[in-house]
């Protein structure tokens, strides 16, 4: 079961997509790695080989990053939950620079931000929009997929969010569980 706040979310991610079933044909970085279903087949602990690290990046919940990563297609965690967390909102990256964004399950790069625009403008469009929002220039093509509903994951079948275009082209809204592998911790 799930909250009537879930199930309005899954309603509007849903109607964006056209319909959880749709299937839809993306430009740009999205159309390069456009991923089978297989993907997210059934492994040893939901869509995912092993649950996520006890410890977390940023504070996140284990047990959120559990249920996201690993027992969801179609769920996120809720709006501006990144906000609820420790994530560096106001300062951005400890070096002023990109700060890298690892799947929590398998700790592989999965996106690097800001590229092409500033910390303020990634945390400004994330903010509007409720989860943070990569664009194509962010994306680690080599470990995140696009399906053809617009499920975004991983190569190794972790749940990350969805592919939602707009005017300036693919969004991809990702949950902040599901890129908080914390590469300072020993996992």
């Amino acid at each position: 079961t799930c909250s009537p706040s879930m199930r309005l979310l899954v309603l509007v991610i849903c109607g964006a997509m056209g319909g959880v079933a749709s299937s839809r044909s993306f430009g740009g970085v999205a159309a390069e790695i456009s991923g089978p279903e297989t993907l997210m087949s059934k492994k040893a602990h939901g869509t995912c080989d092993r649950a996520p690290p006890e410890q977390l990046r940023w504070q996140c919940n284990r047990s959120t990053a559990d249920k996201i990563c690993c027992f969801n297609r179609h769920y996120a965690e809720h709006s501006g939950y990144f906000l609820s967390t420790a994530f560096p909102v106001k300062t951005g990256p400890a070096n002023g620079g990109e700060m890298t964004f690892y799947d929590t399950i398998t700790g592989k790069p999965l996106f690097v931000a800001p590229r092409g625009r500033s910390w303020e403008a990634f945390v400004k469009e994330s903010r509007a929009h409720g989860w943070p929002s990569f664009r194509d220039e962010e994306v680690v093509k080599d470990n995140v997929r696009v399906l053809a509903n617009g499920e975004a994951v991983s190569v190794d079948g972790t749940h990350l969010g969805h592919n939602l275009p707009d005017r300036k082209g693919n969004r991809y809204c990702i949950n902040l569980v599901s890129v908080a592998w914390d590469p300072e911790r020993s996992q």
